[in-house]
């Protein structure tokens, strides 16, 4: 009895020190069972996945009180690619031999109180190793409150620092405790996740607010044994969740599943301490990136040895794509980036010797080594730019590419500058701003990605715009303000106001352009001082005695900052009082512009503008077209997350009719961030001086006098200022500024001096004609990596997981040429014009586009996820021979038929579940996505399959040639995954010419074109003849045949007009023939008259089929008189088919523009009554839509006719008329403040 009474008593203790909280004994050893599986997929039945497997044995022993040892031991990697029901893990020993030597080697790390601390590894442990074993260790790093069931906590994990939840229960039997934890991964603050060719798209804080295109959540959950020593995890299971999509997850997802599992096998004491050797700290438990930009998603290749495998690549991709385009070996070029980027810079100058004497193999390397993106580009350039072994052309297109693609450090930057000091930069124009423009650049992408931003990195461009401006040096001027727009570095704004007029602390009188330019050198600070811009550009604006010019820019700078509704309320204000109608109308339509935008960027702006406008529509909204105008469209889709924008600035001023700057740019908007595409501008100082207010003469009906008055404005071009420019042009893609030249009066002079008709052989044009004449050929091919952006992001198991999108393209052009002259030139190029020219030539021009979507995991070791591959050809081959005799203006091209299918352009996408690995690089596992049937008659189409097929060609049998357009689709579909499945499967389009059976056979297509039919009066005198006498037969046959007496009268009056006309003239003669040796030509033949009349123009047009056993014919009878009319005619000597046509523009009482057109017919084809029966059937409906209402009348039964009447500046009158349907009427708003219609509309 006293023994049982002392077992109680010592249970009871024992039980009263159970401890819960999470800890491991030093002197004890922990074996437990690790399985660790993603994969990914759409989760849906028969759609291939991928995935990765990874088992071990993790046993974990005591070195102190709080640090252990870990090591791994058993393991086994395997892979999974294929379909559910069909396939499974593969086991990979060669893949599992090599990690396994890695994670043989014992890990040490810190650990209390539930948290791991620092990791430490023998030094040639790679980090994606470590990563597997902070995946492993993860499963440790919990937090156990004792006090609290349900609690909350920011703490860090392998995914960064993120918040996580927890919930306990507690078993009862066993009293174990059950703990869920959830972690946030989505809104993580320290994320562990990486971005990378995304600096200058910019994050839309308001979209994400609509809808993520990612998002992420983990789930752990433990059991807990408590022991005196403290809680001891026997189970746990992780379970990471992820969805993408190309739009809102929202509306279907690709999916990734990440599972791991670990289980207690076993607890012993630990009978002898355990040995290792040095270590070295590998970080804490938050993943590591590492060689993200050498770990290439999309393929696998042996790294070894790269030197030779880049050549021997490079080498064979000049080769093959020569004259033409390989297909086959367009994605090799991402190989090449791959081995560049691997390799040390001693084999880039190993390489250059190799390759540099060839221009092909040359011109290769240059194209592809601007994507190393590390520092070794930037020995490589700056040996090039000293050794001067390059041209200023090689020199400015690789370091424009290179800067753009680099990845910005520090010590990069530091790098960077001495390509502003050294000589070979400023030795051509163009180098030069490329170079300051390129380093400016490289600054805004520090910028995004270090912040806040040194001021010493933007300090070299600051030095070059202050010295510019003490020495009064123009140009650079420019190029120091266009390279400070470039860095959008908000230090930079003390230098830039420098240059602003009305806010300059020492006021300078510069030129327009040098004030336009820093201006918008405040663009890209709009995003990182947007206050400061405000204050200075909304100063300018309130300027009244300014440049208009400058004020309208400061007034788009101060738009682009996105004021606040006060703010946009105090413009509006000053607006009421604007004198200037110049700025006014800027103004103005850059409002109505925002009032009506939908893009997520502008919402609060859109709801000002809305009420400014509704203020300033009094006095503004009739201002006339010919005024300044700001024009902003937009159109945003929520569900897709995705929209476009463009804008359009016209600045003008009161003193001049030419526009001084004309600026266009687009934007893309598309999963959270805002990409600028392209932007256009240009500035004509000159020009606008030259012509002034007003052009002597013009009359504004653009008739050959105006013309001739423009010339002859055009002609004074020597009156103006020798150091102003005539023009200035610039181009941006995504926000940075790459290129802008100036034509300076002197450039002018040298261009029309050297193709003056005068010119001799002095002329690149007469250089040209003689290499035309002795035969010449080129041949160009460039690769071009258009786009490569990546994000990265830790998975629970100590993987990255990776979304990657690539765009790489190859285009070549090259053709064979030779000339002949006759009579040739013997003392001016004017003799050209009395010359017969021949020119034979062959070549090729196409390009190919590659584009992937990865997602999926991406290692050093292996790969595994989704890839979505399109690949999109151009091609165009050409053999010909043209003749050109200019005094008689006679044009002839000859081209043989096509004895072989050429395929013009495809597209050809499909999706796979891919599976790679370094050990087998050339054995990757590809499965597309839907299966393949092998034969047609064992697929059964599902519900959720669509596999549409299509092949339409159309041939031209005179010819022998036609033209061919097919399609394949093959898709499964899930409504509740729209819009996404669109772009899931298999997709091919192609159009194409083939050869096509001859009625005949043809040696050569023959095209003519005689523009002075006179001179060859046989073919046109029997064309007129055959054409009066067709009119004849018409007439009489509308007499027949029309309905009324003022439609009959009409076609006698115009008839009558033509046939009684003796002054009738063939414009030109075309001909379109297959010629067969020894046999009469077949085709067709045209020709053009036109009659001028007093108060009336008329022109006709008959084509007529030349060949055997044929009468087809067109006639097409047109006039413009008060109204513009056409008769078309067409078949067996035009009297099968006949279709009118009348339009007509007028004023209603004298005030509201009219526009009314008719049609009417007689007889028609049965296609394209089809056709019409379609667009009947299809108006109604769209007018209903669109608010229209419908009247009962009894309309012709032959006719189809269109009313508009502009109601109101914003809005339009529509009236319809179809055959057998009631009249469509309603009111259209058509200005840019609004996208549709009235649904209150009324018929005209």
């Amino acid at each position: 009895m006293r023994g049982l009474l002392l077992c109680c008593l010592v249970a009871l203790a024992t039980s009263q020190n159970l401890r819960y909280d999470i800890s491991l004994n030093p002197k004890r050893t922990y074996e437990y069972k690790y399985e660790g599986e993603v994969n990914f997929g759409l989760g849906k039945p028969n759609l291939a996945e991928s995935g990765v497997r990874i088992i071990c044995k993790a046993t974990i022993t005591g070195v102190s009180a709080q640090t252990f040892l870990l090591q791994v031991s058993e393991l086994a990697f395997a892979d999974y690619n294929g379909f559910a029901d069909k396939n499974g893990y593969d086991f990979s020993p060669k893949v599992t031999k090599r990690i396994a030597a890695e994670l043989a080697k014992p890990f040490m790390f810190e650990y209390a109180r539930g948290h791991i601390g620092d990791i430490r590894a023998y030094a040639e442990i790679s980090t994606a190793v470590v990563n597997i074993i902070r995946g492993i260790l993860g499963f440790f790093q919990v937090t156990v409150k004792t006090t609290q069931t349900i609690y909350e906590l920011e703490e860090t994990g392998i995914h960064g620092k993120c918040q996580s939840n927890y919930a306990i229960e507690e078993n009862e039997e066993t009293k174990d405790w059950i703990i869920t934890q959830v972690v946030d991964v989505t809104n993580c603050k320290e994320k562990a996740a990486m971005y990378r060719g995304m600096a200058t798209a910019v994050v839309d804080k308001l979209s994400k607010e609509r809808g993520e295109s990612v998002i992420s959540t983990v789930r752990y959950n433990y059991t807990i044994k408590p022991t005196t020593e403290g809680g001891l995890i026997t189970r746990a299971h992780g379970l990471e969740q992820q969805h993408f999509s190309f739009f809102s997850v929202k509306d279907g997802t690709f999916k990734m599943q990440a599972m791991k599992n670990l289980v207690l096998l076993r607890v012993n004491d630990s009978s002898r301490a355990s040995t290792y050797g040095p270590m070295e700290s590998k970080g804490n438990i938050v993943y590591k990136f590492e060689d993200v930009d050498t770990n290439i998603p999309i393929l696998k290749q042996d790294l070894n040895d790269p030197v030779p495998k880049a050549i021997e690549l490079i080498k064979r991709l000049a080769e093959v794509n020569s004259g033409s385009i390989d297909n086959a070996t367009t994605e090799d070029s991402i190989k090449v980036y791959q081995l560049l980027r691997v390799m040390p810079y001693e084999g880039l100058e190993n390489m250059w010797k190799q390759l540099a004497e060839n221009p092909k193999y040359r011109c290769w390397f240059l194209d592809s080594i601007v994507e190393i993106a590390d520092v070794k580009i930037l020995n490589f350039l700056e040996t090039r730019f000293k050794a001067k072994d390059w041209t200023p052309t090689e020199a400015w297109q690789t370091i424009l590419m290179a800067f753009h693609k680099l990845d910005v450090s520090p010590e990069l930057v530091e790098i960077a500058k001495v390509f502003l000091k050294l000589p070979f930069s400023k030795s051509d124009t163009y180098l030069w701003q490329t170079v300051a423009l390129s380093y400016g650049s490289l600054v805004n992408k520090y910028c995004v990605y270090y912040t806040p931003c040194p001021v010493t990195a933007v300090q070299p461009l600051l030095d070059m715009a202050i010295e510019a401006l003490r020495s009064d040096n123009k140009e650079e001027m420019v190029v120091s303000l266009k390279a400070l727009g470039n860095a959008g570095h908000p230090g930079s704004m003390k230098t830039i106001m420098r240059y602003l007029p009305g806010v300059a602390a020492t006021p300078v009188d510069l030129p327009l352009q040098v004030q336009s330019a820093a201006v918008q050198a405040m663009r890209l600070i709009t995003t990182r001082d947007p206050h400061r811009v405000q204050d200075v550009t909304l100063t300018m604006f309130l300027q009244k005695d300014l440049p208009s010019e400058v004020r309208m820019l400061a007034f788009r700078i101060l738009f682009d900052t996105k004021p606040s509704m006060a703010l946009v309320f105090t413009v509006t204000a000053h607006l009421q009082e604007e004198k200037d109608l110049q700025v006014a109308s800027f103004a103005y339509s850059y409002l109505q512009g925002f009032a009506s935008s939908r893009t997520p960027d502008n919402h609060y702006l859109s709801i000002a503008s809305s009420f400014a406008v509704k203020i300033l529509a009094p006095r503004f909204g009739r201002l006339s077209y010919y005024c300044s105008k700001a024009k902003h469209i937009d159109w945003f889709d929520n569900r897709w997350l995705a929209g476009i924008s463009s804008e359009f600035f016209m600045l003008k001023n009161t003193s001049n009719i030419i526009p001084s700057e004309i600026m266009s740019k687009s934007k893309l908007h598309i999963i959270g961030r805002i990409i600028e595409l392209l932007e256009l501008g240009i500035r004509a100082d000159g020009i606008k001086d030259l012509f002034g207010a007003g052009i002597p003469g013009f009359k504004g009906d653009f008739s050959m006098s105006d013309v001739m008055a423009i010339f002859s404005v055009l002609q004074k071009w020597e009156t103006l200022e020798n150091d102003k420019p005539i023009l200035s042009v610039y181009s941006r893609i995504t926000g940075q500024e790459w290129f802008f030249a100036d034509m300076s009066k002197e450039t002018l002079r040298n261009i029309i001096t050297a193709f003056s008709p005068a010119a001799w052989k002095s002329s690149p044009l007469w250089a040209m004609i003689e290499s035309l004449q002795r035969g010449t050929s080129w041949d160009y091919t460039r690769a071009f990596s258009t786009l490569e952006t990546r994000y990265f992001q830790a998975t629970t198991l100590g993987l990255p997981v990776e979304i990657s999108k690539y765009y790489n393209s190859i285009t070549a052009i090259n053709f064979n040429a030779k000339v002949a002259v006759n009579p040739p030139p013997t003392e001016s190029l004017g003799q050209l014009w009395n010359s017969e020219i021949t020119l034979e030539t062959d070549g090729f021009a196409g390009c190919t586009k590659d584009f992937w979507v990865f997602y999926g995991i991406n290692t050093k070791l292996f790969q595994s996820g989704s890839e979505l591959k399109i690949k999109n050809p151009y091609a165009f081959p050409w053999k010909l021979s043209a003749k050109i005799n200019v005094p008689e203006k006679k044009f002839e091209l000859d081209f043989p038929p096509s004895k072989e299918e050429i395929q013009l352009f495809s597209v050809r996408s499909d999706l796979y579940a891919v599976s790679r690995n370094i050990e087998e690089p050339d054995s990757a596992k590809i499965t597309p996505i839907i299966p393949p049937s092998a034969d047609p008659s064992d697929e059964v189409l599902k519900p959720n399959t669509w596999h549409p097929t299509s092949r339409m060609c159309y041939e031209w049998n005179i010819y022998g040639m036609g033209f061919c357009k097919e399609y394949e689709l093959k898709r499964q579909y899930y409504y509740e995954e729209y819009p996404l499945y669109y772009f899931l499967g298999y997709s091919k389009m192609a159009f194409k010419i083939v050869p096509a059976q001859t009625i005949k056979p043809v040696d050569r297509i023959h095209f003519e074109l005689d523009a002075d039919p006179s001179k060859h009066p046989m073919s046109a005198h029997q064309l007129l003849k055959t054409l009066r006498r067709l009119s004849k037969e018409a007439t009489q046959q509308i007499n027949l045949s029309s309905h009324s007496a003022t439609s009959r009268d009409s076609h006698h009056r115009h008839h009558n007009i033509f046939l009684e006309n003796s002054t009738t003239e063939a414009v030109f003669n075309f001909k379109a023939f297959a010629i067969s040796e020894n046999q009469k030509p077949e085709g067709y033949d045209a020709v053009m008259c036109y009659t001028p009349e007093a108060s009336i123009k008329n022109a006709q047009l008959i084509v007529s089929q030349v060949g055997a056993n044929t009468n087809w014919k067109m006639c097409v009878d047109t006039s413009l008189d008060a109204e513009a009319k056409a008769h078309v005619r067409w078949g067996a000597e035009c009297q099968t088919y006949d279709v009118s046509v009348k339009a007509a523009a007028t004023y209603i009482n004298g005030s509201k523009p009219e526009l009314r057109g008719k049609v009417q017919w007689n007889r028609i084809s049965e296609n394209m009554a089809e056709i019409g029966k379609r667009i009947e059937r299809y108006i109604p409906g769209m007018a209903f839509l669109y608010g229209f209402s419908q009247e009962n009348e009894r309309n012709p039964e032959q006719e189809v006719s269109a009313t508009v009447v502009v109601a109101w500046t914003d809005s339009v009158d529509m009236k319809i008329k179809l055959p057998e349907k009631p009249s469509q009427g309603g009111s259209s708003e058509c200005s840019s403040s609004s996208s549709g219609s009235r649904p209150d509309g009324s018929s005209s």
